[in-house]
């Protein structure tokens, strides 16, 4: 900003002036505000023009910035915006007008008019606020003249930001709304809202540098990012630099997930009183918020980003409550039939299945296929068991005659699963066979070479059939083939070449109940599935955890 050498003297030249009449006689009270005016101005800072500056305000201290118009045009125009960052604050915009010319003789009885109201008329307050929104304020001036800005924070330390611009010809810093600034709730459902907004005429004349950002959490709407990002930052984590930049690889703390997709960013913060998302999806004006919970409130804002310069404005927040779940679909469970369930990771929904007891005891059995799946079992409506499925799980539960069982299945894991659901009173007619401590299948390394491998396993106390089946596999092929084996799957989904050997044993000391077998006919430098399958007098066979092992290449 330009200024003359006089307008920096200014103020010095009406302190002494005022000093000069405070010799003579007591001040009035114009005169004593008139000394507290200039006493403002010489603890204030100039304010920056043509960019955002960051103001940090101490509670019950007033700060003050100042600037001043240039000279020499008819109409100075000027404009600011102030953005509170958390509580709400007061700021004051004060116009410091320049003094009348000296008096002619002629004027000599107009100067009879006291001089304390002369320099109190040079200070005037244009424009106050109090509140937590973001503010403009547009000016114009036909003279030179000192503006001063106090900024002050009454509930506790917080920060602002503030811009002054005096060119409001060439664009804004900040990304302009749509005359409808509202966001439109145009769809709710138990787990999704959906949300359209009307184009920032920003986007439609910079699609390349602007950016919508969608924020949602349960407690209520911002009106500003930088409120939206002061919230989060007081819970305890930090938060990446910026939402509006693109795609990049964030440090996150371990209370944030990040989500991407081919052209959105979606992060979640974990704090205390739930969830805070932010979600950067581009130019597009509508966007469907997933994985919500059912009956709950969720406060929904969009910010259209400047990505050049990080500048953010706020359209209007909205809410809505999520639709309540619909009541699950309950499958009857009967006495001794086995039912499979496949569950979808992605909508983790539970899966219902009801049995009626007819006898005083209830033998309920899950065989985890593939996956994770959590179960939770009741009885008349109270919980009686609880947990995440591993492998193979009985529950044997006392019960009386006519009770009611809800059991619920829910996979824990996005990819879906699936399990096998048995509810049976007779305990003497097991459907699964007796299982060993350990379902693990060892092999020996030293006992390796190029032809052959050594595995052993262990059995049981009752005599029981065990059948190896191997499998050729590449290295980039292990990973997938343990991931996605079906724990369930018997031998009658392999090959038939794949079979090496059945073969019947026991022990009914559990310690020795161990078997070995040497695999031969083996390649070298090559690696095996090896799988061994348990099959009990019900013929349901139990599916060992599959074993790779490499032969030597050179022996």
């Amino acid at each position: 900003l330009k200024m003359s050498w006089f307008w920096l003297y200014l103020p010095l030249q009406l302190l002494m002036a005022t000093c000069l009449c405070h010799s003579i006689k007591a001040p009035t009270s114009s005169q004593q505000s008139f000394k507290t005016n200039l006493f403002k101005f010489y603890h204030s800072l100039i304010l920056a023009d043509g960019k955002e500056t960051t103001v940090h305000l101490l509670k019950d201290i007033t700060k003050r910035y100042y600037f001043v118009l240039e000279e020499g045009k008819v109409l100075a125009p000027f404009l600011i915006t102030v953005t509170p960052c958390d509580v709400p604050i007061e700021w004051s915009i004060l116009l410091y007008k320049p003094p009348p010319g000296k008096a002619t003789q002629g004027d000599h009885d107009t100067q009879e008019v006291s001089k304390s109201q002369k320099v109190s008329s040079m200070v005037s307050t244009i424009f106050n606020y109090k509140g937590n929104s973001v503010e403009t304020y547009m000016g114009m001036s036909s003279h030179s003249a000192f503006y001063l800005l106090e900024f002050l924070s009454t509930e506790r330390d917080t920060h602002i930001t503030v811009y002054l611009t005096t060119d409001t010809t060439s664009g804004h810093l900040y990304p302009e709304l749509p005359l409808d600034p509202r966001i439109d709730v145009i769809g709710i459902g138990p787990t999704t809202v959906t949300l359209a907004w009307k184009h920032s005429p920003s986007v439609l004349q910079y699609r390349e540098s602007s950016q919508y950002c969608l924020l949602v959490n349960e407690k209520h709407n911002y009106k500003s990012l930088c409120a939206a990002e002061t919230a989060i930052r007081s819970s305890g984590m930090k938060l990446p630099p910026t939402l509006a930049l693109s795609p990049s690889p964030y440090l996150l703390e371990p209370q944030q997930v990040m989500i991407l997709s081919s052209s959105e960013l979606s992060i979640i913060n974990k704090v205390s009183s739930g969830e805070v998302r932010q979600v950067c999806m581009g130019t597009r004006n509508t966007y469907t918020v997933p994985n919500l919970s059912p009956n709950t409130q969720y406060y929904f804002d969009v910010f259209i980003v400047n990505l050049l310069t990080n500048a953010s404005t706020a359209y209007t927040g909205s809410f809505a409550r999520t639709l309540e779940e619909p009541e699950p679909k309950v499958t009857e469970l009967k006495d001794g039939k086995v039912i499979h369930v496949v569950l979808e990771g992605k909508k983790q929904k539970f899966y219902s299945l009801q049995y009626q007891a007819r006898h005083k005891k209830i033998h309920f059995t899950f065989q985890l296929c593939q996956g994770q799946i959590q179960v939770h079992i009741t009885r008349n409506g109270k919980t009686v068991a609880s947990e995440n499925l591993t492998g193979l799980r009985y529950f044997s539960l006392k019960a009386k005659l006519l009770d009611t069982y809800l059991v619920q299945l829910r996979s824990t894991e996005e990819s879906n699963s699936s399990v096998k659901v048995q509810a049976s009173p007779y305990f003497h007619k097991p459907l699964f066979p007796l299982l060993p401590e350990s379902l693990k299948i060892k092999s020996f390394s030293k006992l390796r070479t190029c032809r052959s491998v050594t595995i052993a396993w262990l059995g049981t106390q009752e005599e029981s059939k065990y059948c190896v089946y191997r499998k050729r596999i590449e290295e980039d092929q292990i990973w997938r083939e343990l991931q996605s084996a079906d724990r369930c799957s018997g031998p009658e989904s392999r090959h038939k070449s794949e079979k090496v050997l059945c073969k019947y044993f026991y022990d009914l000391n559990p310690q020795r109940a161990v078997t070995t077998e040497i695999i031969k006919g083996l390649e070298a430098g090559t690696l095996y599935l090896f799988d061994v399958y348990l099959f009990g007098p019900s013929g349901i066979p139990v599916r060992y955890h599959s074993k790779v092992v490499k032969t030597r290449k050179k022996c």
